[in-house]
Formats: C-alpha cells, structure tokens, sequence
C-alpha cells in the first residue's frame, strides 16, 4: 500500500468553488483540511519507524566515522576514567588499567613533570573513554591502545603530542604516523612542553651526551656522515670513529620498506635528518630503527 496524504484533499478557492488541494488557485482558504483518522495512524507509524532505525544506525555511523580516522584499531574495551595514574596512564572506575600507545612522556632523559599529568587529566579526567588497541593485557596487566573520548573522533594521543606533552614512538600505520608526527613537528617548532628543554632534542656529534641514555627513548638530530652495509645491517654513520660515534642501523630485510615510504636511506649521506627510538650500546651509541617513521629528512637538497 502507498502513502495517502492524511488530509481531505479539497478547498475552497477565493471564487467559492471546491477544488483538489494539488489543484487549488493561490490565493484560497482552506476550508476542510481536517485529519483522516486511518491516514494519520499511518504517517504516525511511519514516523516512529523512520526514528527508530535512525536511533539504531546512529551507533553503527559512529563507528565507521571512528574506523574512518587514523591511528585507529581494534576495539579492545571502554569505561569511565576514575584515576590518572602518569602522563599517559590511567585507571577505569572497574579497576582496569589503560596505556596511550604510539606515544612516550620520558624523552632524551627529559623526564614527565606534573604538567604532562594534568594535561591528560583535563582531557579525560571522569570521562568516558573507548580504546583501540591490542585486547591482550600487557606483563603488568594494562591495556594499550589508542583512547577517544566519548563524542570525539581523534584520539588523545594526538592532543597531547600537539601540546608538546608526549613524544611519538610507533603509530600502528602510515596515516597515523603523518598525523601524529606532524603534531610533534608543530609543538618542537613552537618549542612547547617537554620541547621547551633544549636536552628533549640530543645532537648526533655528540655520543657523550647520548650515551648515558641506554635503553631510554631519544630524539637525535644531525647530518648524516656516510651510509654502508655490512652483512645483514644498514648503517648510518653520524661520525668518523665507528666504534664510538653515534649511529642509526637497520636490518637489510627492512630497507625495501623504508624506500617506499619515501625514505632513501642509502642515500642520506650529507642529508640532515631527525631520528627516533631506543638506545642501546654498541661500542658507542646505537639506535636501531624498523619504521619509516623513525627517521624523517629535515632537507631534500
């Protein structure tokens, strides 16, 4: 059956004479436009029933707005924020632990104050919360993952890094990573937070200062030296002295990867450029890196 219009379709034109509404002159009253019962029941229900499978799609449209935006997921759980813990922990009100990924609050020795703190509380402090992410706990039982604030669709983390309160570290793709780096270029440039200490940034001429810094999280810029391979391993040369200057390496099998994100990294020689990720000691300051997102060009020429 086809939708009825729910009113007696006459009037009475400006002449008297009784007229279809879709026919009637202009200007006219309308003399009999009162409801027909069964008519109004059925633009009644079809109201309702148009209401409700918008009511029902709504959620099913907010998640695919949310899968649609970087640094998104899996959906590994939700609840409300009862606790911060750090600069990029916090605790749900059933007791649950949740960890910002892709991102650090300790960096190049620099380490988390109160500010990085309540940044985070005043994001999400007694909010609901939804995190993307692994679903599998960490060793120490939290959960890590991208959060969004009930109603927003850009994670925390991205907030944050733009407020110079956190580092990246390792978005899970590439939308991610230029979201997200874009925003630490931004708050570096502007020298906000933790970039506000000139230590946050180390110098790769100098493995002195890098050094003590084994198995924290750096951010170095410098010009690179030289670029060899050796066995299995590429290496960036920051320095003359191999065994003592600071180097970024690379395993061959990665280095495909690397070309085409639109990193030529066997050809970074005299190129200046801002690398990223974890110390370790290899006669002098090592950092390995296995995604493009590690190492950024500073300049093309």
């Amino acid at each position: 059956m086809g939708w009825e219009w729910p009113f007696r379709r006459s009037a009475v034109s400006t002449h008297g004479s009784q007229l279809p509404l879709e026919r009637m002159p202009f200007p006219c009253k309308i003399d009999d436009m009162t409801p027909a019962p069964r008519n109004v029941a059925l633009l009644r229900d079809g109201l309702f029933g148009l209401a409700a499978s918008v009511l029902a799609l709504a959620p099913a449209l907010a998640e695919d707005i949310t899968q649609n935006m970087p640094c998104t997921g899996e959906l590994a759980t939700g609840g409300r924020v009862a606790a911060i813990i750090d600069a990029r922990t916090m605790r749900l009100q059933d007791g649950r632990e949740i960890r910002l990924a892709g991102v650090e609050a300790h960096v190049s020795g620099v380490t988390a104050g109160p500010a990085q703190q309540a940044a985070l509380a005043q994001l999400i402090g007694e909010r609901d919360l939804t995190l993307r992410g692994s679903t599998k706990p960490d060793r120490y039982g939290r959960l890590s993952g991208f959060a969004f604030v009930s109603g927003r669709t850009e994670p925390v983390q991205a907030a944050l890094v733009e407020q110079g309160h956190l580092a990246v570290t390792a978005p899970v793709d590439d939308a991610c990573a230029t979201t997200l780096l874009r925003r630490e270029a931004s708050a570096r440039q502007a020298r906000r937070g933790i970039w506000a200490e000139p230590a946050a940034l180390k110098n790769a001429e100098m493995p002195d200062d890098i050094l003590p810094l084994i198995g924290q999280f750096v951010v170095v810029e410098g010009r690179v030296l030289s670029v060899r391979e050796a066995g299995a391993t590429l290496y960036i040369n920051f320095g003359r002295r191999w065994t003592q200057d600071f180097a970024v390496t690379i395993s061959r099998r990665n280095v495909a990867g690397f070309e085409a994100a639109g990193v030529p990294v066997k050809s970074l020689a005299r190129k200046k450029v801002l690398v990223r990720g974890w110390i370790e000691k290899r006669g002098g300051p090592r950092l390995h890196i296995s995604w493009p997102g590690q190492i950024e060009v500073l300049d093309r020429s």
